[in-house]
């Protein structure tokens, strides 16, 4: 339970936690309507349509600031893009409509409506690229992991720190050809790999619970949005994570300059992604080790949802069944 002192402190209100959910609940249930059916970007559209609408509801001045793509790239939802009534606090939103648009429309684990919100200045402001990561849950030394290090003594660290020998360690890598030297070093330490087609806020928030996913630590490339997603959600579960935006050209440089970027080889910190009071809320599209996809019943349709507030430290679980299907059309 929250404090009841929760709404008198410093940070965002606690009623924006639970008004969260209905925007990720709003999203999951418009892309499930589309799962398997081989279409990633109808999909995604239809989570991003009905996200903003839901958005822009909420009693917030709020900027995306990671998003859907920059400006001249994407029409709603870009990074710059202000939402709600304009009608209460300034935050900075993370958001990822369809997390695993892939995994969508194959009907595949683990795909997520996402969304974290901070005060203004909170969240990294970065450019819709790459970004190198690691991570791994709560529990163990600080600094136990580093960005810099070799694969082997990241996993070595871990296994150390856990009182196990390596091969009963796991990593989740994303399966993508251009981790097939970091697959080698990984498997060279005897550790295991969870290979995951796609979706890695999952595979990132997936290390806080290694009892219930089997995963220990999170590494690879994947997207800049993720990562900041990914680092709101450990600010409020626990655990550690490193990251760097993969600005390997001029073009890409330029965009991060504009954004205030000027180190563009900087490693960032969990909470220099994601600082002060964070909310993270995530629903689930398809079944997955973290939560359960939407379901759609002749009489209802159930949405399982895990909101976070890293002031508090509270995670929520949200099992909701949604008799006024009317509401989602």
């Amino acid at each position: 339970m929250l404090k009841t002192s929760d709404h008198n402190e410093a940070g965002l209100d606690r009623i924006l936690t639970l008004e969260l959910v209905r925007v990720t609940e709003r999203a999951a249930v418009a892309a499930a309507r589309l799962r398997g059916r081989g279409d990633e970007m109808a999909a995604d559209q239809a989570a991003v349509d009905a996200m903003r609408q839901e958005l822009n509801r909420l009693p917030i001045s709020g900027t995306v600031v990671i998003g859907e793509g920059e400006r001249d790239e994407a029409p709603m939802l870009y990074i710059g893009e202000e939402v709600g009534t304009r009608n209460g606090p300034e935050v900075d939103i993370a958001l990822d409509p369809l997390e695993g648009t892939t995994i969508c429309a194959k009907n595949l684990p683990n795909s997520l409506a996402v969304i974290a919100i901070a005060e203004k200045g909170n969240l990294l402001y970065a450019p819709d690229v790459y970004m190198e990561k690691i991570a791994v849950g709560p529990g163990y030394p600080a600094g136990i992991i580093n960005l810099d290090a070799p694969a082997i003594e990241n996993i070595m660290a871990v296994a150390k720190a856990k009182g196990v020998p390596v091969n009963e360690i796991t990593a989740c890598i994303m399966d993508r050809p251009r981790h097939a030297r970091l697959i080698e070093e990984v498997r060279a330490t005897g550790a295991a790999i969870r290979l995951i087609g796609d979706g890695d806020v999952a595979g990132v928030i997936h290390t806080t619970d290694p009892d219930e996913t089997g995963i220990d630590i999170y590494i690879g490339i994947g997207g800049a949005p993720e990562g900041v997603l990914a680092a709101a959600a450990l600010r409020c579960i626990g655990g550690q994570m490193q990251g760097r935006l993969q600005l390997n050209s001029d073009d890409k440089i330029a965009r991060a300059a504009k954004m205030g970027i000027s180190n563009p080889k900087k490693i960032y910190t969990m909470e220099e992604m994601a600082k002060g009071d964070v909310l993270f809320a995530a629903t689930g599209v398809t079944d997955g080790n973290l939560l359960s996809g939407v379901k759609f019943a002749r009489d209802y349709i159930e949405t399982h949802t895990v909101v976070m507030r890293s002031h508090s430290q509270t995670v929520r679980e949200i099992k909701a069944k949604h008799q006024d299907m009317a509401k989602f059309q």
